[in-house]
């Protein structure tokens, strides 16, 4: 079902929030609804990217408004409806300069709809699912809610005990006053009324003093619960927001705790009542040595405390700051949108719209030589209401905040710009039933950065220090920043892959990981790792440092390789001797698909194991595939239609089973095309390869057994001429180049006439003329030993 369709059939707190991302003029709904099967189908990443690609596409665009207006007219749709399509064909020319940024726009309303169609799926799963807590969780929601009952049971005999004193007290001035205006003469009887009324004083003081004690107790309950409230479970509350932040699956729900927290307040502000019913009374009937006088105001002050207390802690950062497009949460860029939303956790229906939320920037900033400050435009005052949340709750949710930089970097400070932190602080006043509390919050550090190019850099140092630091204002961490624990780190780049594919890492692939970052070990458990080797110095023998192989190919699997990822088809993280170790116990074709340690951006290779004459096992790969390969050509094809020529020059593709024994087309046929593969191979582009002893492309790995290989010609050494002149039979044609793209190597005439992929995809039957293996031309046995194998291109119609 397409994405359009699926958000049309969400539950109404749901469309509510689709109505408010296009409540906008960016990009009109009317637009989304009419075009939504042709807007889905398009690559709006790539166009906001590539601008020949975005002016096509906004080309398109304008044709499709025109084709739209054309069936309203037709079919005598409403005249508003015409008039609309072309008000936003006009509105769109404004992009006619720059399409990239309408793209760019697209993209981000389908990634926000993409977001809400999850947290519905993510509501649907949680009303469905048994979720199995943590015997230690249960136990401690199920003290606090026998706790909370207990206040609330003592809250309601406090109150029926005032009641009783009350009518006890009434009594008491009713016969008081009687005894006053009567004035009898009598001594005897004047003495019975002064023994009755003494009695009733003597019980109206002996219930002053129980009920006084009695809001001690309960206060002591109080102070205990909100102990429990404020320093354990909104403490690991916010250690788990930290953790959900970089990836973790923790529940960042604040329902149960927004909860807890309003029926406490709706307790401190029963005493309150109690103490100034109390009040009253003691005004109306007084005595020597009256109780209330002695403990009424350290009981007052007391229950102040810890309503103040209470309030204060109540109010936070529900979810923390965010821009569109960003890697991840905290990573900001200056003079560019991001949302932040607050929650006040004392759910009060009469507090809808009463508290207003200002925010402010770099209050707290660090007094350092050096460090940027900036402030926050655009809308930076809300109120907090129960209209913008999905539970009613009071929030206050900002989404057009804009940073501006307003100091100037004078480079004495020892911190890189995505090194340094920065806190967005949020103000509120409480004010009900003559309280009247302050209140402040702030979110996590958020590193701002200038351009998209810091996105990497920053966002690795997001995940550091909310894997590390359990002190949320710290803004110099990097300067003094702690290493971090193997298991920490295996579980934070482990998130990394859950929060984006649903799929953590395995065990066996962690270890593949630790072992690039610590060498061989008996167990990683104790190994510690520098934020310096992890994001700043270089892996050994590449240019590139661990964070950045990682993230690319991170990247790389969210952008091209999601479902394959997902079906655990790809062993990914495994090293090249484990790789051999483990497809020569296997049949012959047995391949697996792992990860490039040599590419910066991301590579994935796939390698299988062919058997000589003799039975000894020969392990093949082929020169990595890149993120611009598998943006051409989906890898599932590649595999699919990979082939080689072996002897007698018959094409054959030596992919068999996928590791350990899964036939091939039962792992990837559910994602073949009906118009690529079988027996149409015209089109198809080979690199003519005869038999090979050796693996056909290496990565250049440091430890391992065999010595690095050159990624042309998997060989120790590169030939100094070509084609070498010590290889036996008859040397490779010189009229057939050879090319240096492992994807699109072809055999052709001429160098100048080689199509680019695209033109070919564009028109596959460009080649139809082509002779490519033309009977003429012959390839004597042995006569390319090691050169790299190619993947074909998708074969023509």
């Amino acid at each position: 079902m397409a994405q359009w369709e699926k958000l049309r059939q969400l539950e109404s707190v749901y469309l509510t929030q689709v109505d408010e991302l296009y409540d906008g003029e960016a990009f009109p709904m009317d637009v989304r609804h009419y075009l939504a099967h042709w807007i889905e189908g398009q690559d709006w990443d790539r166009a906001a990217r590539d601008h020949d690609v975005a002016m096509v596409l906004f080309q398109v665009l304008l044709e499709n408004l025109d084709i739209q207006h054309s069936r309203f007219v037709q079919g005598g749709e409403s005249f508003l409806l015409q008039h609309n399509i072309r008000r936003f064909k006009h509105s769109f020319q404004r992009y006619q300069e720059e399409p990239y940024n309408l793209a760019s726009i697209i993209q981000w309303f389908l990634a926000k709809e993409k977001e809400i169609l999850q947290n519905a799926e993510l509501a649907e799963q949680v009303q469905l699912m048994q979720v199995q807590q943590n015997p230690m969780e249960t136990d401690s929601q199920r003290n606090i809610e026998r706790k909370m009952a207990d206040l609330k049971n003592k809250v309601q005999c406090m109150e029926h005990t005032v009641k009783c004193m009350e009518e006890q007290q009434d009594e008491f001035d009713f016969k008081y006053q009687t005894h006053n205006m009567e004035g009898t003469t009598n001594e005897a009887e004047k003495t019975e009324q002064m023994k009755v009324l003494q009695a009733l004083l003597n019980r109206l003081d002996a219930s002053r003093k129980s009920m006084l004690s009695g809001i001690g107790v309960l206060l002591d309950g109080a102070e205990e619960l909100l102990c429990v409230l404020v320093r354990e479970e909104l403490v690991q509350w916010q250690r788990r927001q930290q953790k959900a932040c970089i990836g973790a699956p923790d529940s960042t729900c604040l329902d149960q705790l927004e909860k807890w927290f309003t029926t406490e307040a709706e307790c401190l502000f029963q005493v309150r009542k109690f103490l100034k019913k109390l009040e009253e009374l003691m005004g109306k009937v007084t005595y020597e040595h009256d109780p209330v006088k002695k403990q009424k105001p350290a009981l007052q002050k007391r229950v102040d405390s810890l309503l103040t207390s209470l309030l204060k802690s109540a109010f936070v950062v529900e979810t923390q700051p965010s821009m569109p497009q960003g890697k991840g949460p905290l990573v900001l860029r200056t003079n560019v949108q991001f949302s932040v939303k607050t929650r006040f956790l004392v759910k009060f229906p009469e507090l809808n719209h009463a508290m207003k939320v200002n925010v402010s920037m770099d209050r707290e900033a660090p007094l350092v030589k050096g460090y940027r400050r900036f402030n926050v435009l655009g809308t930076n005052s809300k109120a907090l209401n129960m209209a913008e949340s999905m539970s009613g709750g009071m929030v206050a949710d900002f989404r057009h905040l804009v940073k501006i930089w307003v100091g100037s970097r004078l480079h004495s400070l020892s911190l890189s710009v995505t090194e340094e932190l920065h806190i967005i602080n949020f103000f509120t006043e409480f004010l009900l039933h003559d309280v009247s509390v302050s209140l402040e919050t702030s979110s996590l550090p958020v590193v701002i950065i200038s351009n998209s190019s810091q996105q990497q850099s920053a966002w690795a140092s997001i995940l550091w220090f909310n894997m590390l630091c359990l002190e949320p204002k710290n803004l110099l961490f990097f300067a003094n920043c702690p290493v971090a624990m193997w298991p920490q780190l295996g579980e934070m780049l482990s998130w990394q892959f859950l929060s984006s594919t649903t799929r953590g890492l395995e065990s066996n692939q962690l270890d593949m990981i630790a072992h690039k970052l610590f060498g061989k070990q008996q167990n990683y458990d104790a190994c510690k790792i520098s934020w310096t080797k992890f994001s700043k110095e270089n892996v050994p023998n590449t240019n590139f440092t661990f964070w950045v192989w990682f993230d690319g190919i991170l990247l790389m699997v969210k952008s091209h390789l999601e479902n394959l990822w997902k079906d655990g088809s790809i062993m990914g993280f495994v090293s090249k001797g484990k790789e051999k170790t483990l497809l020569k116990k296997k049949q012959r074709g047995t391949f697996l698909l792992r990860f490039s340690e040599s590419i910066r951006d991301g590579g994935i290779t796939f390698s299988w194991v062919d058997y000589s004459p003799t039975g000894e096992p020969d392990v093949r790969s082929v020169q990595p595939f890149t993120k611009v390969d598998l943006g051409q050509i989906p890898f599932h094809e590649i595999i699919r239609n990979f082939q080689i020529l072996e002897e007698e020059n018959v094409p054959e593709n030596p992919l068999l089973f996928l590791y350990p024994d899964t036939p091939k087309v039962e792992a990837f046929g559910k994602y073949y095309t009906e118009k690529s593969g079988g027996d149409n191979t015209r089109g198809i582009l080979y690199l003519i390869t005869l038999e090979a002893k050796s693996p056909m492309y290496s990565d250049i790995v440091e430890g391992e057994d065999s010595g690095p290989m050159n990624p042309r010609y998997g060989l120790g050494e590169e030939p100094s001429t070509f084609p070498p002149s010590d290889l036996s039979g008859d040397p490779l044609p010189p009229e057939l180049p050879l090319s240096p793209d492992p994807m699109f190597s072809v055999a052709m005439p001429d160098e100048d006439l080689i199509p680019t992929i695209q033109e070919f995809l564009n028109d596959p039957n460009m080649y139809e003329c082509v002779d490519f293996l033309s009977d003429d031309t012959s390839f004597p046995e042995g006569a390319l030993p090691g050169l790299p194998f190619t993947a074909p291109l998708q074969p023509c119609e």
